[in-house]
């Protein structure tokens, strides 16, 4: 707080005095007084001349503000000069390199400075407090304020990442947010200003988290202070309304919709891009406040909007809607969901859960599923990037949604991820394939987890006192709640069907009077109850076109059909793919035997190897004498025993070698005596 007193006091003195003169006595150099001096020797205190004529200031008064105004201008450059010195000098480095690379429009240089050495120096100095304000960090960059903007969007967003930002900040992190995009969409013609893909996206990302914060800190009415019930009356700050146009702004300032069109017809999207679309920032923008577009319908409740705003992008190619070749860094080609793993990420979350919401369970599950398996695929990636915690969290959501939607709709899975799922929330997935009590509070327990922090359109009216006197004893309920009461009163209609299947399942036909004799129920109470047991399992199942068309499907492993008072009943089971279970084997068992072959061969002491060695030989030599013991033993044992008869194979006594031989063959099969 000392450092933002000091930066507002140094902001008076810049209004007072010319840049030169602040870079001077910030720099050590000789400042002539003489220049703030008029030709006659008085000091011009920009009195106008109808006050100074006309006696309402005498000559004391005059020397009096004179005074005053010496001393706070003195204060004012001391209390800069402090905040600046208190900067360590790799910041000061960094910072006049940081707007050398943003004015030169090196893309390369700017990726570096933003992920690397921003996250970098703010672990070594800022981990707990703040950045430097803009008004003070001024003269390192000649008061250019572009870059000051860009400063300032990332100064904000260290604030709501690690510190807590009060009512100030929020108002001027909207009027710094309204700075760089009037200066981007009301400019004559294209800006001068490249920067990567990444924070382009973390603009638009950190924009929409910024009101999404805002509008849940303005619904608590009962923890205002006074300064922030006066802040909160004017109500165009961060209102669902300029939120919005920014987005569609920026979108039709790209005609970033028309050129997604034009690739995917074929056409060359440069003839319909136009002079602010050709260029990689508006194009970039563009597209990803479409992304941001599908986000703020979904955290406003409107589902079909969010998924109507991905009618030009394609998430079911593996190009990722990229339809174009060329660099980011070039600007050439189409943006691509892939750029950015963080926007690739967080489009699919909304998209499923916004297909979760449509009772679209297959497309949720296949969105899922195919998000999880590329964030296994690229984690050891991730665990190198800055945004790995973040896309880490945003992972176990999606976890924890596709374990909802699997116990309402039973799919087979990818066999990682389905492990994945079942060691992080497994207990929960078995309640909730069991159904009753404790299988809705398990869904209505991982709801409230992994659904997004949605908002309210409009807040409290801070405007008038009158009517904003109840929302201090009965605030505004939380919109989760909301959302929540109507997803488990479509979970509740599919549990109660459970015992109407477990009884189909023992039948292939069964008569509508039997099946009600087993629940109890009258018969047209049944016959009611299957058809919502029929409805329940229908769900509209993407096949081709935009994110909202679709067929009919079963959802399902158990169909029935009702002939008048027959029920026809059909099971069917997806058998297992043992090919792409082997496959997998094999890749886990090629890579186990890499990761041994890998690990170095473990240092034997020379002299314990000796010492075994010679034990070995020891051992040798000794079974060796014993054998050679042994044999003499059986040699001498034959010998005593002379020409006995020996044992044939089967215990039989068998004949001398000898006498057969000498009896030679009998006729008539007559055999051999000895005499």
């Amino acid at each position: 707080m000392a450092e933002r007193v000091q930066a507002q006091n140094y902001a008076i003195a810049q209004r007072g005095e010319a840049t030169q003169r602040q870079q001077a006595g910030f720099f050590g150099q000789d400042v002539d007084d003489d220049e703030f001096i008029g030709d006659d020797g008085d000091v011009d205190l920009g009195i106008p001349d109808a006050y100074a004529n006309s006696g309402f200031m005498d000559e004391s008064a005059l020397a009096e503000s004179q005074v005053q105004q010496q001393v706070a201008a003195a204060a004012a450059q001391q209390a800069a000069a402090q905040a600046l010195a208190a900067i360590p000098d790799a910041v000061r480095k960094y910072i006049v390199l940081f707007r050398q690379a943003v004015n030169n429009g090196n893309v390369a240089e700017i990726t570096t400075a933003y992920e690397a050495s921003w996250n970098r120096l703010t672990e070594k100095f800022y981990q707990r407090t703040e950045w430097p304000e803009a008004e003070v960090i001024a003269p390192l960059v000649e008061d250019d304020q572009k870059f000051l903007t860009l400063y300032r969007e990332l100064w904000y967003r260290h604030v709501y990442s690690r510190l807590s930002p009060d009512g100030e900040d929020r108002f001027h992190s909207y009027d710094n947010y309204c700075d760089f995009f009037n200066f981007v969409l009301n400019s004559e013609g294209p800006v001068p200003l490249e920067l990567p893909s990444q924070w382009l996206w973390d603009i638009i990302d950190e924009f929409i988290y910024q009101f999404q914060s805002y509008s849940q800190w303005r619904n608590r009415v009962s923890a205002k202070s006074e300064d922030e019930l006066l802040l909160l009356q004017d109500g165009g700050v961060w209102s669902s309304y300029s939120v919005l146009n920014v987005l569609y702004s920026l979108i039709q300032k790209s005609r970033i919709v028309e050129q997604l069109q034009a690739a995917h017809e074929g056409e060359d999207p440069d003839e319909v891009a136009g002079e602010f679309g050709s260029r990689s920032l508006y194009k970039q923008l563009g597209y990803f406040s479409i992304i941001g577009l599908l986000r703020v319908h979904v955290l406003m409740g409107d589902y079909t909007l969010a998924l109507k705003m991905l009618d030009t992008i394609d998430l079911h190619k593996k190009a990722q809607a990229s339809v174009a070749a060329g660099s980011a860094s070039s600007g050439s080609g189409l943006p691509s969901l892939n750029r950015v793993t963080a926007c690739h990420v967080t489009c699919y979350y909304y998209v499923a859960f916004a297909y979760i919401m449509l009772r679209r369970y297959p497309d949720a599950i296949r969105c899922l599923s195919h998000i999880l398996v590329f964030i296994m695929r690229l984690r050891q990636y991730h665990t190198r990037s800055w945004q790995y915690d973040q896309i880490a969290k945003t992972g176990d959501r999606m976890y924890a949604l596709l374990a909802i939607v699997c116990a309402l709709c039973p799919t087979r899975l990818d066999e990682n991820v389905q492990t994945a799922m079942r060691d992080k929330y497994g207990e929960q997935f078995g309640k909730m394939s069991k159904g009753g009590d404790e299988g809705l509070a398990a869904f209505e327990e991982l709801f409230l987890y992994a659904c997004p922090k949605f908002i309210t359109g409009n807040g409290p009216p801070y405007h008038d006192d009158e009517a904003l006197r109840p929302f201090y004893t009965s605030p505004i309920p939380d919109p989760a709640q909301h959302q929540v009461r109507i997803f488990l009163s479509d979970v509740k209609s599919q549990l109660s069907n459970a015992n109407i299947r477990s009884f189909l399942r023992l039948y292939t036909t069964l008569g509508t009077d039997k099946l009600a004799n087993f629940l109890e129920v009258d018969q047209e109470d049944l016959v009611e109850e299957l058809m919502v047991a029929k409805a329940s399992s229908r769900s509209v199942k993407w096949n081709d076109g935009g994110l909202l068309e679709g067929e009919i499907v079963n959802t399902s492993d158990l169909d029935f059909v009702i002939d008048t008072d027959m029920v026809h009943i059909a099971e069917s089971r997806v058998g297992r793919k043992y090919g792409e279970w082997f496959l997998r084997q094999g890749v886990r068992m090629h890579q186990t035997l890499q990761h041994i072959k890998s690990k170095p061969l473990p240092i034997v002491d020379e002299k314990a190897q000796a010492a075994h060695a010679a034990a070995v030989a020891a051992a040798a030599a000794g079974n060796a004498a014993q054998n050679t013991d042994g044999n003499k033993s059986r040699t001498g044992q034959q010998g005593r025993t002379g020409g006995g008869a020996a044992k044939g194979a089967w215990g039989a006594p068998r004949a001398s070698a000898s006498v057969v031989a000498a009896a030679g063959p009998q006729p008539n099969g007559a055999s051999a005596t000895t005499a």
